[in-house]
């Protein structure tokens, strides 16, 4: 199941009630640049409440102050570069799914 939102404030409300159905949320890929509040502090805020989910950064416009930011207090499993592909990311979710496993 795939859940997707346009700002940060949307994407923590959706976590919110995901969690609170029980549905546990293995992954999280944010872009740095969104709205209400840049990237690594979204995936900071959301490693804070829930440390369980992987966040990855899917980005070109972060600078590398913020990935090592992420890196630091959010536990980031990766960071990919735009212009990414598909496959890019699938393998990268796979990969996290074993080394959590």
């Amino acid at each position: 199941m795939y859940e997707f939102a346009e700002t940060a404030d949307e994407a923590l409300e959706i976590i919110d009630e995901l969690e609170e159905a029980g549905t546990n949320i293995f992954a999280i890929v944010s872009d740095w640049l969104i709205p209400g509040i840049k990237g690594d502090e979204f995936l900071i805020r959301v490693h804070n409440k829930y440390p369980q989910i992987i966040t990855v950064m899917l980005t070109g416009q972060a600078d590398i102050v913020s990935v090592e930011r992420v890196k630091k207090e959010a536990n980031l499993y990766c960071y990919l570069t735009k212009p990414w592909n598909h496959q890019e990311l699938v393998s990268t979710i796979e990969k996290a799914q074993i080394d959590t496993n």
